[in-house]
């Protein structure tokens, strides 16, 4: 059965296995059977006999008894079951899409209208599946079997293909889209799942797309051929889009452009993201603004521009994306060329020059600003501020606005005053600012709309810091001079002091009652000394002997020493950095350095509390943003010592590296601690500085250098610098045995005290000592001995002709002349003044007759 619609034939549901016979038509034949059961028992019952006919009976009992069952169990209905399977195959015949369901094994169980409709099929005999019908078109098959497999796998899926030509013949001609969809689905009774094939028709769908996507593509080539640039950036300001006219004229390739790999910082030329950032909308709303400023091209170059800037901000107060116009100012009508270049090159200036520019009004208001304002006023005047016409004292700080009013009511009466304004920020007392109010020729009298002055604005916190720093330089020079001129004359005297203290001492048995009193002189001479070395270490004129050390081998070293320092309180901890650097130090000093701090940090934590020394390395890279304005950008090893004790006030923090300043209380300090470390860090080429913050605790972070090894180069070098383990004068006592000689010694001192005494132990140990008060008459008792002189022992600082003259004086006439210097000095300080092969000894003050005597000893046997 048929029916017709539009002049075509469409078939009826195709019926599948499910489908069962009506009533009526099971109730015929079951009938016809019965009566030809009855014409076949009336014909042949009596040539068949009765055997027969029972077995014939038993049969059609059996019929009946199948019968009966299968209609038990609605195999055979007398009655249609439900309306709902009618109901049903009417919906899917009625969809638009074709349905296909196939068992698993591809027969056909069921097919709707509009399948057959797509597929040409006039009849059930006409049908084929989806991958018969597909598998040998190359556009279709890919997707057909790639659904068919992931069927057989249990998977739903779906797909697209186009079509040169409709499936259907007759079809409209020409290209058609059709889309795919196959799942699996159970029925109650059967085993197998059922696979159902879907097969829509989406042509028309593709063709709206196109011609939606051309509609695109024009408004698009519309806005990148317009003759005005445009962008948009994210609210980070990465460029998320820029027309094909803004990148022509910065030269971006917009083949090769990624969103987001531009930043607005990089296409804006000087300090004109002051002038784009200062553009602010309120929460939820949006906001433009005209801006003129330049750009910056791909090669370098300036382009000045007008930007129609468009930014929003959501209801939370945070800044959304922006939607900028730009117009080249450098394209117009040729009639109006020269005052557009003069407007570029007015706006160029008056953006780029380094100095912040406003102009106010009589009340002092602010009616415009330059880009560089912005940006150094950033914090307090916007947009928006302009707007509201904010008074521009509100960037000065509130003790010098009286002076900027006092200048500001100059300007007003046209009186030309440029007395600078010294002043800081508001909200921010370590920056500093220069102000200059001018007063404007061309303004009108109570015209408040336009400038009653021009203020101009530097900041010279930079200045102020350099100006700072070098007046603390300039006073820690003149302090370490005068620290270093007295400990020379104490060494002087102190030298004097303990060397008749030994003299006296071997006249004196420890029996006799003088000798604890001569005792007592010289441990507190030697007290006195050790004040003196602290002295020079703070005016970095001692004697290191730098070695290269891993400072984790010295920390571990002193680790004990420390702990026992610091008491059971307070909790000592060392972070040792990883691979850290070789640096070059005087082990000694430095140990000193680390045991002083540690000192401190213990009296500041009279409680207890915790004291930790990290030590890491640090970067040229990172030491250059540690933000320390006299550090020199380079390798280093860095050592913090961090205590949680009281901490230090604002206003001795700055002076705790001075000589004699303390804290304490008075007897308990003498305020050389921090200064001698300070001196011994900076004679080591280092830096040292210090954070702290009353309450929370104190950090000391010490930097230094990092040593490369260099190639040997020939430099002046003392005896014991030359020896592989330099030995100081106490462990030569140690090591020498037998300290008398029979040499002839010059000794050269203008310290009559100090050169009796060195006469008198050198006498006694067997030499033979002539004696001299300066460089120039040692000359002349050189010359007098003929140069029969086997060392020299001479004072660096003598007047008419200092040591090391001499010694150049003395090697013209005996170049193998051997020679000690004596000096309170580090020889560092005379050695760069000797020539580059010069061989010396070195014994510093203050000394004993023991130490002169070993120093002269091993010298000649050197």
């Amino acid at each position: 059965m048929v029916k017709e619609a539009r002049g075509d034939f469409y078939p009826v549901p195709i019926m599948g296995q499910t489908t069962r016979p009506g009533a009526v038509t099971r109730l015929v034949i079951f009938i016809l059977v019965l009566i030809a059961a009855a014409i076949f028992f009336v014909l042949f019952r009596e040539r068949l006999g009765d055997p027969f006919l029972l077995g014939l009976l038993g049969v059609l009992a059996m019929i009946g008894v199948g019968f009966l069952f299968a209609t038990a169990i609605g195999f055979i209905q007398m009655v249609p079951r439900s309306s709902g399977d009618e109901l049903s195959k009417a919906f899917v015949d009625s969809m638009g899409q074709g349905l296909l369901v196939i068992d698993h094994k591809s027969r056909i169980v069921y097919a709707n209208h509009a399948y057959a409709d797509m597929t040409g099929a006039a009849s059930s005999a006409d049908l084929k599946t989806v991958e018969a019908l597909f598998s040998d078109i190359p556009e279709a098959a890919a997707t057909i079997y790639r659904l068919a497999a992931g069927l057989r796998d249990g998977q739903i899926g779906d797909g697209e293909f186009r079509l040169s030509q409709p499936i259907r013949s007759g079809a409209d001609a020409g290209a058609h889209w059709y889309k795919v969809r196959a799942r699996l689905f159970n029925i109650p009774g059967q085993r197998q799942p059922l696979q159902a094939w879907q097969l829509a028709d989406i042509s028309q769908e593709r063709a709206e797309q196109e011609r939606f996507f051309l509609d695109l593509q024009k408004a698009i080539d519309h806005l990148d051929h317009a003759p005005a640039g445009f962008f948009s950036a994210d609210q980070d300001g990465r460029v998320t889009y820029i027309n094909a006219t803004l990148a022509e004229w910065l030269g971006i390739d917009l083949a090769s452009f990624t969103p987001g790999a531009v930043t607005l910082q990089q296409i804006v030329a000087g300090d004109g993201m002051a002038l784009v950032r200062s553009v602010r909308a309120d929460p939820g709303t949006t906001r433009n603004a005209v801006i003129d400023l330049d750009m910056t091209t791909i090669a370098g170059e300036v382009l000045p521009v007008r930007f129609m800037h468009h930014v929003s901000a959501s209801r939370d107060g945070s800044t959304g994306p922006t939607r900028t116009i730009v117009l080249n100012r450098t394209q117009g009508e040729d009639a109006s060329a020269e005052l557009r270049a003069s407007e570029i090159r007015f706006t160029r200036f008056f953006n780029s020059t380094p100095m912040a520019i406003a102009g106010v009004d009589q009340d002092g208001r602010i009616l415009r600003t330059n880009a560089p304002f912005l940006s150094l006023f950033s914090s307090v005047v916007d947009r928006d501020a302009l707007d509201r016409r904010v008074r521009l004292d509100t960037v000065i700080h509130e003790r010098d606005r009286n002076a900027f009013a006092t200048a500001l009511d100059k300007a007003r009466q046209r009186q030309a005053d440029i007395t600078p304004i010294d002043t800081v920020l508001p909200d921010n007392e370590e920056r500093h600012v220069r102000f200059y109010v001018n007063a404007v020729a061309d303004g009108t009298d109570g015209d408040a709309a336009e400038e009653a002055a021009i203020v101009y604005a530097v900041e010279t916190t930079e200045q102020k810091a350099l100006e700072a720093q070098m007046a603390q330089s300039q006073k820690m020079q003149a302090v370490g001079q005068l620290a270093g001129g007295i400990a020379h004359d104490f060494n002087n005297v102190l030298t004097a002091i303990i060397m008749a203290s030994d003299l006296l001492l071997t006249n004196h048995r420890p029996s006799d009652p003088s000798f604890p009193d001569i005792m007592n002189i010289k441990q507190n001479a030697n007290r006195a000394a050790s004040l003196v070395r602290q002295l020079l270490a703070f005016s970095r004129k001692q004697t290191l002997r730098a070695e290269v050390l891993n400072l984790t081998d010295v920390l571990a070293d002193l680790r004990m020493l420390l702990a026992r320092l610091v008491g059971n309180d307070i909790k000592l901890k060392i972070d040792h950095g990883r691979d850290l650097w070789p640096v070059k130090v005087d082990i000694g000093q430095f140990e000193q350095v680390v045991v002083n701090l540690a000192v401190n940090a213990r009296d500041a934590m009279p409680g207890g509390g915790d004291l930790t020394v990290h030590t890491r390395n640090v970067s040229s890279e990172e030491s250059r943003t540690l933000g320390y304005r006299e550090l020199v950008p380079a390798d280093y090893v860095m050592v913090e010592v961090e205590d949680s004790g009281t901490g230090i006030p604002a206003d001795a923090l700055k002076q705790i590296f001075e000589p004699f300043f303390t804290t304490k209380e008075v007897g308990k300090g003498t305020g050389l601690g921090l200064s001698m470390v300070y001196g011994i860090i900076k004679q080591t080429g280092g830096f040292i500085f210090c954070e702290s913050e009353v309450g929370k605790g104190t950090i000391f972070r010490i930097l230094l250098p990092r040593y490369i090894a260099e190639a040997v180069k020939d430099v002046p070098s003392s005896i014991d610098e030359r020896s592989e383990s330099p030995v100081t004068p106490a462990k030569q006592a140690e090591a020498a045995k037998d300290l008398s000689g029979s040499a002839t010694v010059l000794l050269v001192e203008d310290e009559d005290a100090v050169r009796m005494g060195g006469v008198r132990a050198l006498t006694s140990r067997g030499y033979t000592v002539h004696e001299a008060s300066s460089g120039v008459e040692a000359l002349e008792v050189f010359e007098q001995l003929e140069g029969k002189v086997d060392i020299v022992v001479s004072d660096v600082v003598m007047p008419e002709m200092d040591g090391p003259t001499l010694l150049g004086e003395l090697r013209k006439r005996q170049a193998n002349i051997k020679f000690v210097f004596v000096s309170g000095y580090a020889e560092d300080a005379f050695a760069k003044n000797l020539p580059a092969d010069a061989q010396f000894g070195f014994l510093p003050k203050p000394f004993s007759l023991k130490q002169l005597a070993t120093v002269v000893k091993e010298i000649l046997e050197t």
